[in-house]
């Protein structure tokens, strides 16, 4: 049996992989002067929404686990960046929300990871920003379905 060999300088997933590792190493340097880890700027980012999300679809949001999650928002709520409380009709469901000061901070991290996608699209005209965004999300409903 002969094994194929992958040509990484043409491989699209490799690529990506390069490319989200890059971003979060970027993102973690920025959002950790805020004293932030990427999964808490990222579930902050979630609760800002207001949707009324629990555990595990906090967790899927922020591509965590539903224990990693809980952890983060143990640490955020620490911190007097959320809140928590039991959902009005649910007694056993606990919501989360931003405080005062999550959503000062937040907003402050948004500016440092916004600067770092703009760094990482700055070589790409407008048009090839809309593709690269297009192309993406074609490929994750591709695999989502598959």
């Amino acid at each position: 049996m002969t094994l194929s060999k992958v040509d990484l300088d043409s491989s699209v997933g490799y690529e990506l992989k390069r490319v989200q590792h890059a971003l979060r190493l970027a993102m973690d340097s920025e959002v950790r002067a805020l004293g932030l880890t990427t999964p808490q700027y990222a579930a902050l980012s979630v609760l800002e929404r207001g949707e009324e999300l629990f555990g595990a679809e906090l967790a899927r949001r922020c591509f965590v686990t539903p224990q990693t999650m809980s952890g983060i928002l143990s640490g955020l709520e620490s911190a007097k960046l959320i809140e928590r409380h039991a959902h009005p009709t649910h007694g056993r469901i606990v919501q989360a929300h931003l405080t005062q000061s999550g959503a000062e901070l937040l907003a402050q991290a948004h500016e440092r990871v916004t600067a770092v996608e703009e760094r990482m699209v700055s070589g790409l005209s407008g048009e090839e920003r809309k593709g690269l965004l297009s192309a993406l999300k074609r490929c994750t409903v591709a695999l989502e379905a598959g």
